[in-house]
């Protein structure tokens, strides 16, 4: 626990609205799951090609960070099932056209903003090292 709390008590913004993205695509993902073997297919085989340019974009053979290569296959992945998933679904650009799965997105990431921030507040004063 205390590597998650460092981790969190750390984060730059930049990562909090990563995480904030992966909250939101995860939140899409469960109320528009497709199981079909395609979709998942072609993400993958985008997510290969679209990670190995930007793997190259920013290579650096002095420093190895694996999240961050994680990240660059990720994000395609993510984008390319993203569109599939709301593909004809009424999106408004990434905005579910349904009131409770607008509620459910953003609530989401307003609990983790919450949990970031306590954790962040709590450290200044001390009580986490």
């Amino acid at each position: 626990m205390n590597n998650t709390i460092r981790y969190f008590k750390n984060i730059a913004n930049g990562k909090i609205v990563l995480w904030c993205y992966l909250i939101w695509y995860c939140v899409t993902l469960y109320y528009y799951f497709d199981g079909s073997l395609r979709i998942w297919l072609n993400s993958i085989g985008i997510s290969i090609i679209i990670g190995i340019a930007l793997m190259l974009s920013v290579s650096n053979a002095q420093q190895k960070d694996h999240w961050q290569t994680f990240r660059l296959f990720m994000m395609p992945f993510c984008v390319s099932s993203f569109s599939s998933l709301i593909k004809g679904q009424g999106f408004m650009l990434v905005v579910p056209p349904n009131t409770i799965e607008q509620v459910t997105s953003v609530g989401a990431c307003v609990v983790f903003l919450t949990f970031v921030f306590c954790i962040k507040k709590l450290s200044r004063k001390g009580l986490y090292q």
